[in-house]
Order: structure tokens, then C-alpha cells, then sequence
């Protein structure tokens, strides 16, 4: 073709990048890499290795250690040994590391920006543009936070030693996700890369090496799942921290929840593109590339279902149509390269196969005319359009260049189609009008939300999910705040282990009094409160309370599934409790304190029959200053506006989770509920509470306050029984969002071995005692910050 020809077609002609300096990399390690533990090179246990292959060609790249339990355990006493001499390094000296750790991995950029490329099946201009700089800012913005720490949070410590585990779809930039933030707050590391791309995380095990980081600070091992599942189960591990799949993050939370390694996960998407009739739809179909087919749309944030406005679909299918057979498909170290290799064979099969069920599910495919190179993993750009808002290619990951479109009439309705999902990690919204992509952007379940962009990310800026998506923040403020936990709670004692009596057949109401002198004056058998009334409990049976004497003080209801339920869904129906305005919220809150006051004495006199006359009174007094201190932080507790070197402000807002079941601590009945339940009401959350089981019969006396206080029916319910009865149902329940447990070690076990269902959020004290009388340890940001979920909103602004 002659360069006339060429400037009229305006085609690309091939622009490969060169890949000498990465075949040199491995020519001097031999093709073969061992673990990195303890700041050197060691050979796996069992001698086993397996190959990674180049996804453009299918070519073996270099043989990796398998990792196996020994290796694992190396790894984790290497970095147990390295702990207290990495914390106990000046900040200053620990954020040299980190910055020294930024420059070099610029100084390396090419060769990891190659590497990566060839390992993963990327675009060269992603890695290049995207990831390498991204990982060198993730190091130099936590550089900064070592300085800062001891000023921003000076009663926190590193959790210790963590074990993160990291997908194959960004290799390196999961890494840096991790590592940076790990090390900045003063933990060590063990870290598993994926099995398909574990090169660029060995190179950066050299590059710690170079930077000097002491010996067992970063371990790299490698292998497959079962390496992984090794890091999870090790006992000295204290907080493991995963990215991927839905699936094995309930394996995880399973795995773990017998333990008391704290745990972050950021799992899978199915993220909605919403697109408006006012958007500029060049603009739209532009940030769609990005959205979709970067990274070959394995991504777990990528925009895989498109909901356009009725009124404009067919004009914008045309245009996505015509940008797909504009896209260049073909080997990913071409510079003039869009959408490169799929990581593997198994993905690749994965991928076809959704297609194909699709398909049979109705829905209409498109691909554009291209060639797909000969050898190694390729698929084409794929536009599946009249999908329904059911078939599987609407509600599962597919995790490839495939997008599924659906349409919509109103903004309500696309905010419905947007929630219609079990995931809530990212979303994009399109339109001209702030105030319309504002609205929407607020009633999206999901943690990102880019306004008329798509697919940015900092190292300021939090990034993770709500619902099945996961738990747990990284980057930014929040992202520190995983890795490490209140000193005093690190080292807190157990509380006692609790026996629970759980009766098969519990006295009746009618028959369970007993005549005489220890029969009170009064019956006082209270009920449940449930939807802002008092209800009687489906079973019929009550339980008895009786004083530290043994007197019997009343019957409490022993509470079901069917209450639970019932309780669930009067507080799914609260939407005034979480619409109310911030202020509003805490004028109720102020009104239940003032309410309390009045009722000191009579309450006080009743709580004392069963934890003394002392410590009643100081709870009550103490019940009043805790609802003043949440009244006080309602309209206080507020997020942030970021600013990511990007023309963008991000907007992070501290959300309520949504329905949160509480089971209260049995030690301070009147101060510990109102200590975790304010909190969680507060922010705009709508609670089922468990009260004390020692004393369940202040549900009379806080049903009586909140009645006269002006809290909507449902925003708060109450349920009294057996705790571990409750606490099975509240933990199965997928209508509750988070979970919140404060009692013995085995309960806070089984409300995460149970909560796996749905992968709801659960706190627990972990079986620890909490000083419910001491505000420094039972108040506060801690408890609100668990209350809360963070969401940010990526604004376009200015020039």
C-alpha cells in the first residue's frame, strides 16, 4: 500500500514494542523463579513448579514455584520475625522505604510495563499508561501517610501479619493496591499473586530488594488456589486481605471465621452504564470503550450492562456498532493495539459459553468483522442487545469483552434495573444534567460512581463494594483504616464463654409464673417491638428473667425466624428513618435522651435487681451522654472531597449500610444496646436489636422511650430470645446488610461462619471485653465508621 493509500484508509500499521529487556529478565533467572521469603530466593518445598504462558501465543513464559503449606509457613515466620522491627522504625524511616520502593518502579517502568503485557495479554498502552504509573502513585501517596499516621491516627496499630491474595487481571496494580497500605500502617506482608500472571510481582520482589526493605517485610510465594488457601487457614496470620471472585470470597469468610484475622474482600461486578436521553453520546460511546473493553473487560468494575433511555437506543446501538468495527484487535505488545489477549483458555471457554447462553436466554448478538490472530486466547468486542433484566448475561459476571444492553423509560426505573443485581462495586451514569446524574448517583448500590467517566482510579480516592461485591475500602483514608485496629482492642481480654439454655419446649406464658412471694406484684411480661408497636411473639412462649438474687423479675417473649422476618421487613419499609436529614435524625436522637433523663430513676431502680444499684445508675447517666454524643454526631459525621490528579473531584460520602441486625453484649443491658444501636441509627440505618439476654426486659422500657420520641415504626425493632437462636436467623437473613455481634468468642464466630450466605458486613467484638463505661473505647468514630459505607462519586469539573 503506497502512503497515499495509507493516509486516505488511515489504517495503523503495526507499532510492536520491544520486549529484549523483559527476555533478558528471565534469560538471567533462567526461565525459573523461586518464593521470595525472608528477603532472599528459597525453592519450594516439594520442588514443584508450573509454567506461565504468554495468552497472545500460548507460549511458556518462565516456570514458577508451586507453593505449598511449607512454604507458606516459611513465609509467614519471616515476616512475623520482621514484624516489630518494621513497626518500630521512625514513620519517617518506613515512608523512605515506600518512596524509595515509587522511584524505583518508575526507574523500571518499561520492563514492568512489558512484562506485564506479556504475562497478563494486555495492551501495552494500558500497562504503560495506565497500570505502571498507577502503582508508582499508590507507594508515593502511602509514602506520605507514614508520615502522618502517628498525627491522624494515634491510637491505632498495625494489625500485624497479613496475608493478601491478588487477581490476574491487573497483577501488578493489585499489588501495589496491598502492599502499599499494608506497609505504610506497619504490618508485614505474605502475598499470593494469581497462578496466571505471577511475573511482575516476582520483579517486584526484586525491587524491593533494591530498595533495601529489611528482610521478611514483603514475601512473595507462589502457586494456585491451594497456595492460597494454605495463607488463609495459617493460625499467625492476623488479617487476610482478597481480591476476586464472589465464590472463593465466601470461601474465605468461611474459612476464617473461626479466627480473629480481621478481613477485607473486593470481589466481583456487574456494574451498570446508565445512559440518559440529554447525554452526549459520543462522549458516552467513548467512555463505553473504556468502560467495557479495557483489559478486555476483565474487570471487575467494568461497565457490562448498558441501560439506555428508550428514546434514545437505537441512535446509540448505531454508534456503539460503528466504534466496535473501529476497534483493533491483536497481539498486545502492538502499540496500536485496543483489546489484546484473554488471560487464558479456561477464561476464554468461560466466556463463550455465557455468550452462548445468552443468546439462548433471547437476547440478540453483534460482533464486528475482525480477524482474530490465529494463536493465543482472543475474543471479539461483543454487543448483546434486547437481554433481559434476568438471563444470566445480566446477572453473572462474564468477565470478557461482552456487553449486555437494556433499556429504560424513567430515572426510577433505571435505578431499579441498576439495583437489580446481587453486586455493588461500580457504576457510570450519563447525562448532561447534574442534577439528574446526581440523584441517580446517590440511590445506586454501589461504592464507585463515575459521573459522566469511567474507569478512574487513585491512590486518594477509596475503591470497593456494597452487597456481594465485598467489604473493606482501598486507597484513600478508608483504605488505611483496613490494616490496622484500636490498640487497646488488639489486646483486650475474652469475655467468658457463655452457655446459653435453649429448652426445647419453653414455659408458657400461662404456666410460667410461679405463686408465692418471689411471684413480683405485677406481671411484667413485656413484648416485642416491631414496625413501632408492641407485638406479641409468634411462638406463644416466653423466657424467664429473674434478679442477681434469683427473684423473678418478669417474662421476656423468646422471639423465631417468623419474628426476625416480621422485624426485617417493618425496618426494609423505615424509608423515612433512612431519607430523614441528617439534623432531623439527631433532633430524634436529642428528644430519646431527654426522655431517658425523666425516666432515670424508674429505670435505674429496675436495671439495679440485676446488675446493682452502682452500676445501674452509671449506665443510665451513661445511656443518656452516649445518645447525646451520636445525636451530636449525626449531622456530624461527615465525608470528603477528594482531589485525584485527574479534571475530576471525587465526592466520598459516608452512606448508611442499610437494615443492620445488632445482638447486644449481655454485660451492661441498658448501656451497651444503646451503645452500638445509636451509632447505627444515627447515620440512617434501620435496626433489628437482640438485647441483653441477662436482661431482656429492657425492651419494656425502651420501646415506652422510643415511642415518645418520634422515631418512625421500623427504624428500630427489637426482638428478645436466646441470642444464638436469633443471631442463626439474623446472620441467614439476606435482607440484613451488616451484622453486628457482641458477645462471647464462639458468638462472634458464628455470626461470620453464618453470615457467608450473602456476604453481608459483620463486626463482632471478637468474643473480646469492651469497657462499655468508658467512652474513649465504647464510642466514637469506631463505631460509626462500621456503621457506614463509603461511597465516591467521580464529578468531571472545569478545564
Amino acid at each position: 500500500m503506497s502512503i497515499a493509500e495509507k493516509f486516505v484508509n488511515m489504517e495503523y500499521g503495526p507499532a510492536p514494542e520491544d520486549s529484549k529487556e523483559v527476555a533478558a529478565w528471565l534469560g538471567r533467572h533462567g526461565h525459573r523463579f523461586q518464593h521470595f521469603i525472608g528477603g532472599g530466593w528459597q525453592a519450594p518445598a516439594a520442588g514443584e513448579y508450573f509454567d506461565t504462558l504468554d495468552p497472545s501465543n500460548a507460549e511458556k513464559l518462565a516456570s514458577v514455584a508451586q507453593g505449598a503449606a511449607a512454604d507458606i509457613d516459611a513465609a509467614v515466620k519471616a515476616a512475623r520475625a520482621a514484624s516489630s522491627g518494621w513497626r518500630a522504625l521512625t514513620p519517617h524511616a518506613r515512608a523512605r522505604y515506600l518512596y524509595t520502593i515509587a522511584r524505583l518502579v518508575q526507574k523500571h517502568s518499561r520492563l514492568l510495563a512489558v512484562l506485564e503485557t506479556m504475562d497478563n495479554g494486555k495492551p501495552i498502552r494500558e500497562s504503560r499508561d495506565i497500570d505502571i504509573p498507577l502503582v508508582a502513585r499508590h507507594f508515593y501517596h502511602h509514602a506520605g501517610w507514614v508520615q502522618l499516621l502517628e498525627q491522624e491516627f494515634p491510637e491505632y496499630v498495625a494489625c500485624g501479619v497479613v496475608g493478601q491474595i491478588i487477581p490476574w487481571n491487573f497483577p501488578l496494580l493489585m499489588l501495589a493496591w496491598k502492599i502499599a497500605p499494608a506497609l505504610a500502617t506497619g504490618n508485614t506482608v505474605v502475598l499470593k499473586p494469581a497462578e496466571f500472571t505471577p511475573l511482575t510481582a516476582l520483579a517486584f520482589a526484586e525491587i524491593c530488594q533494591e530498595a533495601g526493605l529489611p528482610a521478611g517485610v514483603v514475601n512473595i510465594v507462589t502457586g494456585d488456589g491451594s497456595t492460597g488457601e494454605a495463607l488463609v487457614k495459617h493460625p499467625d496470620v492476623d488479617k487476610i486481605a482478597f481480591t476476586g471472585s464472589t465464590e472463593v470470597g465466601r470461601a474465605i469468610r468461611a474459612a476464617t471465621a473461626t479466627s480473629h484475622k480481621r478481613l477485607s474482600l473486593e470481589l466481583g461486578g456487574k456494574s451498570p452504564f446508565i445512559v440518559f436521553e440529554d447525554a452526549d453520546l459520543d462522549s458516552t460511546v467513548e467512555g463505553l470503550v473504556d468502560g467495557i473493553w479495557f483489559n478486555q473487560g476483565q474487570v471487575c468494575c467494568a461497565g457490562s450492562r448498558l441501560l439506555m433511555q428508550e428514546s434514545i437506543a437505537e441512535a446509540l446501538l448505531a454508534k456503539i456498532q460503528d466504534r466496535m468495527s473501529t476497534l483493533r484487535i491483536g497481539a498486545p505488545l502492538d502499540k496500536a493495539i485496543d483489546i489484546g489477549a484473554i488471560v487464558a483458555r479456561v477464561q476464554l471457554d468461560r466466556i463463550r459459553k455465557l455468550v452462548d447462553q445468552g443468546v439462548a436466554d433471547g437476547a440478540t448478538c453483534w460482533q464486528p468483522q475482525v480477524t482474530l490472530p490465529a494463536r493465543g486466547f482472543y475474543y471479539p468486542p461483543t454487543l448483546l442487545s434486547n437481554v433481559h433484566p434476568t438471563s444470566i448475561v445480566a446477572q453473572q459476571e462474564i468477565f470478557g469483552p461482552v456487553l449486555a444492553a437494556m433499556t429504560f423509560r424513567t430515572p426510577a426505573e433505571a435505578v431499579e434495573l441498576a439495583n437489580n443485581t446481587v453486586y455493588g462495586l461500580a457504576a457510570c451514569v450519563w447525562s448532561e444534567s447534574v442534577n439528574v446524574a446526581l440523584h441517580v448517583a446517590a440511590q445506586l448500590k454501589a461504592g464507585v460512581v463515575w459521573v459522566n467517566c469511567t474507569n478512574l482510579f487513585d491512590a486518594s480516592c477509596g475503591f470497593g463494594g456494597y452487597r456481594e461485591s465485598g467489604y473493606g475500602r482501598e486507597g484513600g483514608r478508608e483504605g488505611l483504616l483496613e490494616y490496622m485496629e484500636p490498640a487497646w482492642f488488639k489486646n483486650a481480654p475474652l469475655l467468658p464463654a457463655v452457655k446459653t439454655p435453649a429448652p426445647l419446649e419453653p414455659e408458657s406464658e400461662e404456666d410460667s409464673s410461679t405463686p408465692g412471694i418471689d411471684t413480683p406484684a405485677i406481671d411484667r411480661t413485656v413484648k416485642l417491638y416491631i414496625g413501632g408497636k408492641q407485638a406479641r411473639p409468634d411462638s406463644g412462649y416466653s423466657m424467664e428473667v429473674r434478679a442477681a438474687d434469683g427473684r423473678l423479675l418478669g417474662e421476656a417473649p423468646l422471639g423465631n425466624r417468623k419474628d426476625i422476618r416480621n422485624a426485617v421487613e417493618a425496618a426494609r419499609k423505615a424509608v423515612a428513618w433512612a431519607k430523614a436529614t441528617a439534623h432531623n435524625r439527631a433532633q430524634v436522637l436529642y428528644y430519646s435522651a431527654e426522655n431517658l433523663s425523666q425516666r432515670r430513676d424508674e429505670i435505674a431502680h429496675r436495671l439495679a435487681a440485676v446488675v446493682g444499684e452502682k452500676q445501674a445508675a452509671a449506665e443510665v447517666d451513661l445511656s443518656i451522654e452516649r445518645i447525646f454524643s451520636y445525636a451530636a454526631w449525626a449531622d456530624k459525621f461527615d465525608g470528603a472531597v477528594h482531589n485525584p490528579p485527574f479534571r475530576n473531584v471525587a465526592i466520598a460520602m459516608n452512606e448508611a449500610i442499610g437494615t443492620v441486625g445488632v445482638i447486644c453484649p449481655r454485660e451492661a443491658p441498658l448501656l451497651g444496646f444503646l451503645s452500638l444501636v445509636m451509632p447505627v441509627l444515627a447515620v440512617g440505618n434501620t435496626v433489628i436489636a437482640v438485647p441483653s439476654e441477662a436482661y431482656p426486659l429492657i425492651t419494656g422500657d425502651l420501646y415506652q422511650l422510643f415511642d415518645t420520641s418520634d422515631l418512625p415504626g421500623g427504624a428500630l425493632n427489637i426482638v428478645t430470645g436466646y441470642t444464638s437462636q436469633l443471631l442463626k436467623t439474623l446472620a441467614e437473613h439476606d435482607d440484613i446488610d451488616a451484622l453486628w455481634c457482641f458477645g462471647d468468642e464462639a458468638s462472634a464466630a458464628a455470626a461470620k461462619a453464618m453470615s457467608v450466605g450473602n456476604l453481608k458486613q459483620v463486626w463482632t467484638n471478637e468474643g473480646r471485653a469492651i469497657d462499655w463505661f468508658n467512652p474513649r473505647l465504647a464510642e466514637g468514630r469506631w463505631f460509626l465508621e462500621h456503621a457506614t459505607q463509603v461511597k465516591n462519586i467521580w464529578v468531571p469539573y472545569g478545564e
